[in-house]
């Protein structure tokens, strides 16, 4: 079979699909992933401190790895560096109000940070962004959006009881219909076989007493000797 054959075109690409299925497995196996958690809206109070959290998770490790956290995607409010696995990250830059509280040499590579004396203005969107070198400097983010109030309303579940109240009433009465229906069916079930009883009774004492009196009419004198 020549070599630049369809029959042999064929037989090289068969080859090649599985080897490049398996490549693209390996690199999502792989893959830098970053998350804020389940989910991804905070509530805090005014002049309150607020977590923002956010973890990152790689599966051939890290080297230099660059993490940034930004408010509405331009302005940066924190830019650290982790050296490797062994070591804590490093400030490179923040704004005064932003602590960082993660930790990278534990299980979890926790890179979150605490926003300080929250303002109505900190409302928005922000995001934890991660580039790792290490994967040929790949990169993933997430993102959290914060929303600040004066005070936290506490949820009204008045609706909520009552229509729970409607239910349970409605179920109750249900209940009750069905055991009252229960009782009067007895009820007349027994009055019904009473009656049966009675007009059975009845019918064979007629028959009783119309047999006796039709036997003494029948009967005859003994004649005469």
């Amino acid at each position: 079979m020549a070599p630049g054959s369809p029959a042999a075109r064929r037989r090289a690409a068969s080859r090649l699909l599985p080897a490049l299925l398996g490549l693209h497995i390996f690199a999502v196996a792989f893959a830098l992933e970053v998350s804020v958690g389940k989910t991804n809206t905070v509530m805090a109070l005014n002049n309150s401190n607020v977590l923002l959290p956010c973890t990152f998770t790689t599966c051939i490790g890290f080297q230099d790895l660059v993490f940034t956290w930004y408010f509405n995607s331009t302005e940066m409010i924190y830019h650290g560096k982790i050296k490797s696995k062994a070591s804590e990250p490093f400030l490179v830059g923040r704004n005064p109000r932003v602590e960082f509280v993660g930790s990278t040499t534990g299980k979890d590579n926790n890179i979150s940070i605490v926003l300080k004396n929250v303002e109505f203005s900190d409302a928005g969107k922000y995001t934890c962004h991660v580039k790792n070198p290490k994967e040929k400097d790949a990169q993933h983010n997430a993102t959290i959006f914060l929303t600040v109030v004066q005070k936290m309303v506490e949820a009204d579940n008045t609706v909520t009881l009552i229509i729970v109240g409607v239910v349970g009433g409605l179920i109750g009465l249900l209940i009750l219909f069905m055991l009252v229906k229960r009782v009067v069916l007895f009820i007349i079930k027994k009055t019904q076989d009473g009656k049966k009883e009675c007009l059975v009774s009845s019918s064979g004492n007629d028959n009783t007493e119309n047999g006796l009196a039709g036997s003494k009419a029948e009967q005859k004198a003994p004649p005469k000797a």
